[in-house]
């Protein structure tokens, strides 16, 4: 059923800002921030309407002229985060980029990441995808340059161009095995072939790719050293980069979700690095001293969770993963500066509550009761062994926390607090994992049953991810151990794998100017 070009219009009017931002390229260009501002804003209005098009239209593949764009549920949802991020950094950086230099030129190529990322997310051909995907890497690493004379940007800017780049090749390597597998390069019609277990041989490496395109994107380990540096860029970027750019690696298994279950093997590495990044980076982020790069650590963990959450063929829970962090990480970024400030008008903190053994034993006894029976309450008929597994694993963090509240040292209100919070994480969880997987009904496949290789992946996943909630919650216990130390410094510098690539990529130089 054909649509009005209703979707295009949300990166073009983005555009049109975009230009003429660029007219006015320096010192307080005028209206430039202010008309972006209002482009954003418009562009969340055109997904909102998107939105409501699809509901009475259903979905369906746009062409206008040689550009097609795809509208289902994955696409609308995408758009209104993307339009809505987009409006919030654009407001925030009006003001704070006012009196830099190039502000008109910074708010042009932030324009510009945000038409590609939109373009990116409602794309209907692997043409059309494979562009956005290059171009959005392309206007990014402009606006990480912004300081180009400072050395961490120039280093930060390498390494994401040599990761970029390689898995720009991915992509482009996985389009063409698509393309010549299925016959055609829409991706609805691939998807719609692949959801009826169709597997053509010159497409079998077509997973492999998309996961390796993916992973790069993502910076899962060991490529993800550069989002770690990227802090001598403004705040916006950073809001832009950590609340909507990374995500794409996430969005591209989400959007190829059928192809990916062709592939268990590819799914099953997905597992392991997601899981294994997702574990390195949460550790990680406990021993950073600065807020933006403990964030930064912070964002390389949830994306390995991401990347989790897509081996386990738990796409709509990746989609709505993608929602609540990208929303979370624009606010903890924009915001930095007022934690801190808060926390060092914080002159004298109150007594800390440290548990002990048996604290952190019973409150994590008491989190998997509750999760138990929030679930029995919500059926769990009907439930994925995976969907139930990851349900566990988000329940240790909670576990993490009410161990604070059954210290001896913790106030009740603080018991009672946490015990509540307990119960609403355990209802939260699976009344948004009932909403999401009802809203992309037919646009995401349903997660299949596991097989041996995917059971043995889920007891490892949920005994690594519990080990290690337990150590974080008995980490005041141990920490001023000497073993404990020499583990803090390793862990500090991220045990040493992105200075590997620092020392790959030593003698090379890069040149560019915003």
């Amino acid at each position: 059923m054909d649509l009005p070009p209703l979707p295009l219009l949300a990166p073009a009017i983005i555009v049109v800002a975009m230009a003429f931002a660029f007219t006015t390229p320096g010192r307080r260009p005028g209206a430039a921030p202010r008309i972006a501002e209002l482009a954003a804003l418009g562009a969340f209005a055109v997904a909102v309407l998107s939105g409501l098009a699809l509901l009475v239209a259903g979905p369906a593949t746009l062409a206008v002229g040689p550009v097609a764009l795809r509208l289902d549920g994955v696409s609308a949802v995408m758009l209104a985060l993307v339009s809505f991020v987009g409006w919030v950094v654009l407001r925030y950086a009006a003001t704070y980029m006012d009196g830099e230099d190039r502000q008109g030129a910074f708010t042009g190529w932030l324009c510009a990441t945000l038409a590609a990322v939109m373009m990116l997310v409602t794309a209907g051909t692997l043409v059309v995808f494979v562009l956005a995907w290059v171009a959005t890497s392309v206007f990014l690493q402009r606006l990480l340059l912004f300081y180009g004379n400072r050395v961490g940007a120039r280093r930060a800017a390498r390494k994401k161009w040599v990761t970029s780049r390689l898995g720009d090749l991915a992509l482009i390597a996985a389009a063409v095995l698509l393309q010549m597998g299925y016959g055609t390069g829409e991706i609805a019609a691939i998807l719609a072939a692949a959801s009826e277990g169709v597997a053509p041989a010159g497409a079998a490496w077509a997973p492999a790719f998309l996961a390796l395109a993916a992973l790069l994107k993502s910076a899962q380990f060991p490529m993800h050293g550069w989002l770690t540096e990227v802090m001598e860029t403004p705040t916006p970027v950073s809001a832009l980069l950590h609340a909507g750019v990374i995500n794409a690696g996430g969005f591209l298994l989400i959007r190829f979700a059928d192809v990916m279950l062709l592939a268990p093997g590819v799914l099953a590495v997905l597992v392991m690095i997601g899981g294994f990044t997702a574990l390195f980076g949460g550790l990680v982020m406990l021993t950073q001293p600065a807020v933006k790069t403990s964030l930064a650590w912070s964002t390389v963990a949830q994306m390995g969770f991401m990347i989790l959450q897509c081996g386990l063929a738990l796409f709509p829970l990746a989609l709505l993963h993608i929602l609540a962090h990208s929303l979370y990480k624009a606010h903890a970024f924009l915001a930095a500066g007022q934690a801190v400030e808060g926390v060092a008008a914080i002159r004298r903190p109150g007594p800390v509550a440290i548990p002990n053994g048996a604290a952190v034993l019973k409150a994590f006894v008491a989190a998997l009761a509750i999760y138990a029976a929030v679930g029995l309450g919500f059926g769990f008929d009907g439930k994925s062994p995976q969907a139930v597994a990851l349900g566990a694993i988000l329940i240790f963090g909670v576990a993490y926390l009410l161990a604070q509240g059954l210290a001896d040292a913790a106030p009740a209100a603080l018991t009672r607090r946490t015990a509540l919070m307990s119960v609403a994480a355990s209802v939260a969880y699976f009344a948004l994992q009932r909403g999401s997987e009802w809203l992309m009904s037919g646009t995401l496949p349903a997660t299949p049953a596991p097989g041996p290789l995917e059971w043995a992946l889920i007891v490892l996943a949920v005994i690594s991810f519990g080990a290690v909630a337990i150590a974080q919650a008995m980490f005041p216990l141990w920490a001023y151990h000497p073993a404990a130390a020499g583990l803090r410094v390793h862990l500090s510098n991220g045990l040493y794998a992105n200075a590997v690539l620092d020392r790959l990529l030593g003698g090379w130089a890069l040149r560019h100017k915003i």
